[in-house]
């Protein structure tokens, strides 16, 4: 069946969906429209690891806390909370209010109330062989057993860790951490990614996968805006268009709601390179720009023990800060993006996140004298004498990674551009196998603690993402030192030690703070924008 039919077949359904309604109020449904170019791997929070996935997740599911648009941290399912004075114990108070969504498995087929139980079941789950859930991290190293997850009574939890993690509330925030029901979850096993059941706005209808999925409100909600009940939307409807080009063009055509990010084949048409929307578009629909926490960066691999950095001239910091010293990253931004990112020209830990301080943290400026001294002070004048350097990259970013090699080439600094598949370039630098690299940070959770873990010492590979093979005992005990103090400025101070510490080595060089590129038609309101760019539509409103 050609795409375009199954569209109108699929839209057709959607309507159907709201049979129980008087026809004369059809017309007034409220959708949502919005597209993946890319797969929608599972509905089940154990698997909460891609945009997709989260984004619909937020809409299915609650936690005991969220992240507000600032990055606090705010009740959700929990209305209150108390954190024992050594750290160790988090005691959350549950609202009695919340139910999960309708589902034949619950009594009499309607949801039931959630309790502290819930909880202690959802969070046992994420580390449960026998799911495998990509979250297991989570509390893998935070946690003694399942008893540590203690249901006190029906609506208070205690968490017990076995150290204290200050970001802890911070990590609540995550899809992986949110409450589903053991009676459906249990019954469906690794169908609850196709069956999901939780608490959210919305609730899940219909899924055909690489072609279409509905939420349709949850009229039980209940978080309230200003006394008035949530959602505002009717239902929700994504589709999968995997070419972005066409995706746009439905965008443009008022088929989509939303469209997210901006991809080359169609850049230089929304933003000028200055990054304003272009004139033609101007007033046609709303654009928005706002940090994002990913931090774009090369790697560099470090450790010594390793015969391809014995054998590499990236073994010498000079020549590491050479590299760092001669990109221009403006221009990079200004040219390649649109002027959409910002030049990181402070640390590894991203503009936009709790605690970044740009004149703290002293990075690199482009500065090609001074990269030029220091390659002659490491041995190589102009690059005379150094052997071609291999800096691996995907295709997505190929032209980035051709830009930062033709400013290094005149440096003197010869680079070749190795082209690998994206997951065999992870496979690689998860065993530390390759030498030079480009790579992106994105925050799982609004804590630098999450960006600085990339460079302790027990998070090498291939236990952890320590990809640059960077081991300092001093950053380490900093690190450590940082999970003992409570009082976040104190602990920002730790962090900037940190990250002035892993710059001045070298083994990173961030190219750019990402933004995000959000499109909205202009009858769309109530779409917040935060530096996680998680989705949130229970506040959306459609004109």
């Amino acid at each position: 069946m050609p795409r375009i039919i199954k569209n109108i077949f699929y839209t057709l359904c959607l309507i159907t969906l709201y049979s129980c309604h008087s026809g004369t109020q059809d017309n007034d449904k409220k959708v949502f429209n919005l597209n993946f170019d890319q797969s929608l791997t599972s509905l089940d929070p154990a698997f909460a690891r891609n945009q997709p996935a989260i984004w619909m997740m937020n809409q299915l599911f609650n936690g005991l806390v969220q992240a507000d648009s600032a990055l606090n941290t705010v009740p959700a399912i929990a209305k209150s909370w108390e954190v024992a004075p050594d750290g160790l114990q988090y005691t959350f108070h549950l609202r009695s209010d919340v139910y999960f969504h309708d589902d034949p498995l619950f009594i009499h087929g309607k949801g039931r109330k959630v309790v502290a139980a819930d909880f202690a079941y959802s969070f046992n789950r994420l580390s449960d062989p026998k799911v495998a859930s990509s979250g297991g991290w989570i509390f893998s190293d935070k946690v003694k057993n399942k008893n540590s997850f203690q249901a006190l009574n029906d609506t208070t939890l205690i968490i017990h860790l076995t150290k204290p993690f200050p970001a802890f509330l911070n990590l609540l925030t995550t899809q992986y951490c949110v409450v589903i029901p053991h009676e459906v979850a249990d019954y469906y096993g690794k169908d609850f990614r196709s069956h999901p059941i939780g608490t959210g706005p919305f609730r899940f209808k219909y899924w055909k996968e690489e072609e279409i999925l509905v939420l349709l409100k949850n009229e039980n909600y209940w978080e309230k805006d200003k006394g008035k009940k949530l959602p505002y939307l009717d239902a929700v409807k994504v589709s999968f268009i995997t070419d972005k080009q066409s995706a746009f063009m439905s965008f443009i055509k008022k088929d989509l709601d939303f469209f997210y990010s901006v991809d080359g084949s169609y850049r230089d048409d929304i933003l000028t390179k200055s990054g304003h929307m272009t004139s033609k578009y101007k007033g046609k629909f709303q654009l928005i720009k706002g940090a994002y926490l990913c931090t774009e960066y090369v790697g560099i691999l470090v450790d010594t023990s390793k015969s391809i950095v014995r054998n590499s001239p990236l073994r010498f910091k000079k020549v590491r800060q050479a590299i760092n010293y001669g990109i221009d990253k403006a221009k990079l931004i200004k040219y390649l993006r649109n002027s959409t990112g910002t030049p990181a020209t402070s640390g590894f830990v991203p503009k936009g996140m709790p605690g970044f301080d740009s004149i703290k943290v002293k990075g690199y400026h482009y500065d090609p004298v001074k990269a030029a001294q220091l390659l002659a002070e490491a041995g190589f004048p102009h690059g005379k004498g150094m052997p071609e350097v291999t800096l691996s990259t995907s295709t997505t970013y190929k032209d980035l990674i051709e830009f930062i090699q033709g400013e290094l080439n005149a440096l003197g600094i010869k680079i070749k551009v190795d082209v690998t598949p994206s997951s065999s370039l992870r496979e690689l630098m998860s065993k530390n196998e390759v030498n030079f690299f480009r790579g992106s940070w994105i925050a799982d959770y609004p804590d630098a603690e999450n960006y600085l873990s990339v460079f302790y010492s027990k998070n090498r590979v291939p236990y952890g993402p320590n990809y640059t093979g960077y081991f300092n005992k001093e950053f380490d005990r900093l690190f450590e030192q940082s999970y003992y103090e409570n009082d976040a400025k104190k602990r920002y101070i730790l962090y900037q030690k940190m990250d002035n510490m892993v710059i001045e080595n070298a083994s990173i060089v961030p190219i750019l703070y990402d933004q995000s590129v959000t499109m909205l038609q202009n009858n769309i309101s109530g779409y917040p924008i935060n530096p996680l760019s998680v989705m949130i539509l229970k506040r959306v409103k459609k004109k």
